[in-house]
C-alpha cells in the first residue's frame, strides 16, 4: 500500500494500492513520465510491466466502466465537430458516439478527470467514459487526424527540404502547372510522410488512390501496413508535386514514369528516393523505394553473416580477379550486400565502377554510372566503356542476357573482379542459369568464384518468448537430431508497443554462401544440372538458406515460422 504522502498519483497510485506495481517502480515511471512530458501509462507499457490490455482490464474492473476494443470502431463514423483534434490529441481521448445529451468517451487513463471536465466544458453534454487499450486509442487518433486533412495544415518541417536528384526544380515544365502543385500544406505533409518513413525504418511508400479512398500504406520489415487515409481531393496534387520533384512530367499520366529525388535532412545527411508512377483506374499509383546512404556503411557484422560465411565471402572478394553472384528475389537486400562488399574493397588504389539501373546508392570513391536503355547506354555498352578505363573492380547491376552475360565474364577471365546479380531461388541453381542463357560451360567454369544467395527474415522483438514446438515437427523443418539436445529453445513473437503488435522488430538476412569448388567446375563441365551441383555443395560444407535460417531460429533471433516463410523449400 502506498502511503498517505506518497509522491506516486492518479492510476500509478492506484495499481500500487491493488498490488498491481511497487511504489518504487511507479515512482520511477511517474518521473520519468513528468520530465519526458509523456503520460503515464505510456511509459508504463514501455517498462513492459504492464501490457496495454492489462491496464485497461485493470482500470474497467478498478472503476466499473465497460471496456470497449477499439478494433472495431470505424474512425467514419466517429462524432465529427464535436471537440478539436488538438483536445482529443493533448488529452488522449476520442468522443466514440453521442446519445441525446450524453458523449461516450474512449480513454486509456480513466484518472484523467481534468481530460474528462475540459470535454464536459467544451461541448456542454454529459460525458460517459469508456475504457480503451491505449495502443488501439493511439492508432485511432492518428486516423482521425488524417482522414481530417488536419495534418495538411499544421506542420513545421522548416528543418528540412526536398530537392530533386539534380539540384533546382525543373522549371522547363509549365509554370502555372509548377505553381498549382507549389502547395504549402501539400509539402509540408508529403515532408511529414518522408520523415515518418525515414525514423520508422521503412523501406518503400505506396500511395493508392481508389474510387472513394485515397490511402498511404509503408513497407516495414517486408510487410505492408496502412498509415493514414488522407483526404481523396488531395490524391492529384500530391502525385503532381511528388512528379514535379521527380523530375517527371506532371502532364502525362497515361504512362509508368521513373525518377528520383532527395530529402535533405542536415549538411551531413540526406537520402534518395527512387519514384515509380503508374497510372491504374481511378488515378496514379507512386512506390517511392527509400535509398539510404548509411545502409551500404553497416559493416558486414550488421548484414547476418554467420562466421564461417563471412570469412569465406571476405576472402573471396580479396581476390585478383572472378566472378562473385549474389542473387535472391526483389528486396532481398542483394544490393546492401553488394555495396557493403565494395565498401570494403574502396580504398585510394582501386578503381571502382558500376553500371545499374538505376544507381540506388551513393558511394563516394566509386564511379556510378545509370543504364539508360533509351539512349543506347546498356549494361554492355557500359562494360564495354569500363574495360577502356583502367577497372579494378566492376560491378553489373544485373546480368539480364547473353550480351551482358558474356562481356563480364570476358572481363573476370582477364584480371578483373566481377560483381553481379541475377534472379534465381538459390545459389546452385544459378549456375544451370547462366547455362541456359547459352554460357559455355568452359567460361562459366574459369571465371565464377563464389555465389551467394539470400534472404530477408524479420528479427523478433525483445518481446519474444519461448514456444514448445514437437520433437517431429523439429526435425520435419530441418533440425538434425543432434541439434535437438534440450540447451535451447524456440521464440515466438509477442506483440509490444515498440514492435506495434507485429512481434517483430527489424530484418536479417539469412544467406547460402558457396564457393566454386574443383568437383563443381567438374560437374559444370559435364553439363551437371542443379541437383547435382547442390548435392556437391553439401559434400563441401556449404548450407543452404533453410539451413542457415535455423541457426537464426536456434540463435533466438527469428521464429522457426518466419524461416519457413521465406526460405519455402
Amino acid at each position: 500500500m502506498s502511503a498517505p504522502n506518497s509522491p506516486v498519483s492518479g492510476l500509478a497510485r492506484l495499481l500500487v494500492q491493488h498490488g498491481r506495481l511497487i511504489e518504487a517502480d511507479a515512482e520511477t515511471l511517474q518521473s520519468t513520465a513528468n520530465s519526458s512530458k509523456t503520460p503515464f501509462i505510456e511509459q508504463l507499457i514501455r517498462s513492459h510491466k504492464m501490457t496495454a490490455r492489462g491496464i485497461a482490464e485493470f482500470s474497467s474492473q478498478a472503476f466499473g466502466y465497460p471496456l470497449l476494443d477499439l478494433d472495431h470502431i470505424d474512425p467514419s463514423y466517429i462524432p465529427q465537430g464535436v471537440l478539436d483534434n488538438k483536445v482529443m490529441q493533448i488529452q488522449r481521448l476520442v468522443p466514440l458516439f453521442k446519445r441525446g445529451t450524453k458523449l461516450f468517451i474512449g480513454l486509456s487513463d480513466i484518472t484523467n478527470l481534468q481530460a474528462l471536465e475540459e470535454v464536459r466544458f467544451q461541448t456542454g453534454l454529459q460525458v460517459q467514459p469508456l475504457v480503451v487499450e491505449d495502443g488501439k486509442l493511439v492508432i485511432l487518433l492518428n486516423k482521425i487526424v488524417e482522414s481530417t486533412g488536419a495534418n495538411l495544415s499544421n506542420m513545421a518541417l522548416d528543418d528540412v527540404n526536398l530537392e530533386m536528384d539534380g539540384g533546382e526544380e525543373d522549371t522547363s515544365q509549365n509554370d502555372a502547372a509548377v505553381l498549382e502543385v507549389d502547395d504549402a500544406p501539400i509539402v509540408k505533409y508529403l515532408q511529414k510522410i518522408l520523415l515518418d518513413a525515414i525514423n520508422a525504418g521503412v523501406s518503400d511508400i505506396h500511395f493508392e488512390p481508389y474510387e472513394k479512398f485515397f490511402r498511404i500504406r509503408y513497407r516495414l520489415d517486408g510487410v505492408l501496413r496502412e498509415v493514414a487515409q488522407p483526404p481523396l481531393a488531395i490524391k492529384d496534387k500530391l502525385a503532381s508535386r511528388i512528379k514535379v520533384i521527380s523530375k517527371l512530367d506532371i502532364s502525362e499520366k497515361r504512362v509508368p514514369q521513373d525518377g528520383r529525388m532527395k530529402l535533405v535532412l542536415s549538411k551531413s545527411r540526406a537520402i534518395d528516393f527512387r519514384v515509380s508512377t503508374m497510372p491504374t483506374m481511378h488515378g496514379e499509383k507512386i512506390c517511392m523505394r527509400i535509398l539510404d546512404p548509411s545502409s551500404a556503411t553497416l559493416g558486414i557484422d550488421a548484414l547476418g553473416y554467420d562466421p564461417d560465411q563471412k570469412e569465406i565471402l571476405l576472402e573471396a572478394i580479396q581476390r585478383p580477379y572472378g566472378m562473385i553472384l549474389v542473387t535472391g528475389p526483389t528486396g532481398s537486400g542483394k544490393t546492401v550486400s553488394l555495396y557493403t562488399c565494395l565498401n570494403i574493397l574502396n580504398q585510394p588504389g582501386i578503381n571502382i565502377s558500376t553500371a545499374e539501373d538505376p544507381c540506388e546508392i551513393n558511394l563516394p570513391g566509386v564511379n556510378q554510372v545509370n543504364v539508360n536503355e533509351k539512349s543506347g547506354l546498356t549494361f554492355a555498352v557500359a562494360l564495354k566503356a569500363f574495360l577502356r578505363q583502367d577497372p579494378d573492380i566492376i560491378m553489373v547491376g544485373e546480368i539480364r542476357d547473353l550480351g551482358t552475360a558474356d562481356i563480364s565474364i570476358k572481363a573476370a577471365q582477364t584480371g578483373h573482379m566481377v560483381f553481379s546479380t541475377l534472379h534465381t531461388n538459390d545459389a546452385p541453381t544459378t549456375l544451370t542459369r547462366m547455362l541456359n542463357m547459352g554460357i559455355a560451360p568452359f567460361n562459366i567454369a574459369s571465371s565464377v568464384i563464389l555465389i551467394t544467395a539470400q534472404r530477408l527474415a524479420r528479427k523478433l522483438c525483445s518481446c519474444k518468448t519461448p514456444i514448445d514446438i514437437p520433437h517431429q515437427a523439429l526435425l520435419d523443418a530441418g533440425f538434425e537430431e543432434e541439434e535437438l539436445d534440450g540447451t535451447w529453445s524456440p521464440y515466438k513473437p509477442v506483440g509490444c508497443d515498440i514492435c506495434k503488435g507485429s512481434g517483430y522488430k527489424g530484418r536479417v538476412g539469412i544467406y547460402q554462401v558457396m564457393p566454386i569448388t574443383d568437383a563443381m567446375n567438374r560437374i559444370i563441365m559435364t553439363n551437371g544440372n542443379a541437383i547435382d551441383i547442390a548435392d556437391q555443395a553439401k559434400r563441401d560444407g556449404v548450407r543452404d538458406l533453410r539451413g542457415s535460417g535455423l541457426r537464426k531460429v536456434k540463435q533466438g533471433l527469428t521464429s522457426l515460422e518466419e524461416v519457413m516463410a521465406v526460405t519455402n523449400e
